[in-house]
């Protein structure tokens, strides 16, 4: 009866703790899959201001913003290049939710498996795997939203870059034609153009403002975007011609490193594998046979074996992470 009591109590749990990821993961992708967060912010009644405020301006908060400023900048600016609105303390604060949740169902699991020997252990056992996968697949969820993003947005600028040329050559101003891409593309570039176009309207140099804008999203090709304009400022010349060739040679590039990837995919897959498969073997045995390991604990030896093993996973990690990484 007790054992039934438990199995419904860890169900519900899980239930409502998916239901909670999973309303606010359809949130955020109804709001990333819309023309432009910016203007869809705008249309909603918010001054620019506050959409200003909302997706650049954020001020720092709680205990790690003033004990380590320059490493919550960098958080920030992580966070904020994975399109991800919430705070990094809003965000901890729901990794610690579903790390509570994983906890007691762990520790249910294992109690259940064990015949309720061994309290204390299990609930190590859970603790770990616990925190552990949440942590992991926290990381992990920010690091691939973040890649596609930024894929996306360096997608994007060349096409970005050819609205802003024909705008130029159709006798446009500057200012007038990066407004124009701004509303004429799709997120994750729509939004980024019109905060340049936001910070040169509130007194800021153009130039400083492409400059923010390369810094914000982390993209050498903005980065290429902001020496130009720098360079042709101080120098003269015709912007649109530069711009052009400018977008030439990022299409360039972008050829280049498909053709570097369809090179490596073999490799990165092999790596992947080995990345993989013995994690995925410690997790099936931990599953089916959950005393395997845990029964071995008090012996003196399993602890610094593992973590000998521990290491030379990491180190084996890092050798394969640099044979099947190119820099070109």
């Amino acid at each position: 009866m007790w054992i039934v009591l438990a199995y419904i109590l860890a169900f519900v749990a899980v239930v409502m703790i998916v239901q909670a990821v999973a309303s606010i993961a359809f949130s955020s992708g109804d709001r990333m899959r819309r023309v432009n967060r910016r203007l869809d912010l705008l249309q909603s009644g918010m001054s620019r201001d506050e959409v200003f405020e909302a997706l650049v301006k954020r001020k720092p908060q709680g205990a790690l913003a003033e004990a380590a400023p320059g490493f919550y900048e960098r958080v920030e600016r992580y966070f904020r290049q994975a399109g991800v609105l919430v705070t990094p303390q809003r965000f901890v604060l729901g990794l610690a939710a579903v790390a509570g949740g994983a906890i007691f169902v762990a520790f249910i699991a294992l109690s259940i498996a064990s015949k309720g020997g061994g309290v204390l252990v299990n609930f190590l056992v859970a603790v770990v795997g616990g925190v552990g996968l949440v942590l992991l697949g926290g990381m992990v969820w920010l690091s691939v939203r973040r890649n596609r993003r930024m894929r996306r947005l360096e997608e994007q600028l060349p096409l970005a870059l050819d609205v802003t040329v024909r705008a130029l050559r159709a006798g446009h101003p500057l200012m007038a034609s990066v407004r124009l891409a701004a509303e004429e593309m799709k997120d994750p570039i729509g939004t980024e153009f019109g905060l340049i176009c936001d910070e040169t309207n509130y007194g800021m140099e153009f130039r400083d403002a492409l400059r923010n804008f390369a810094h914000r999203t982390g993209s050498e090709y903005a980065h290429f975007f902001a020496v130009c304009v720098s360079i042709q400022n101080e120098t003269g010349g015709n912007l649109a011609e530069v711009l052009d060739n400018l977008c030439r040679v990022i299409r360039n590039m972008q050829s280049l490193h498909l053709k570097v990837r369809a090179l490596a995919a073999e490799g990165k897959m092999s790596a992947q594998i080995l990345t993989l498969l013995p994690i995925g073997v410690v997790c099936f045995l931990l599953v089916t046979h959950p005393s395997f390991y845990t029964k071995k604990f008090d012996d003196p030896l399993f602890w610094p074996i593992v973590a000998g093993l521990t290491v030379m996973f990491l180190i084996g990690q890092f050798v394969i992470n640099r044979m099947v990484n190119f820099k070109y």
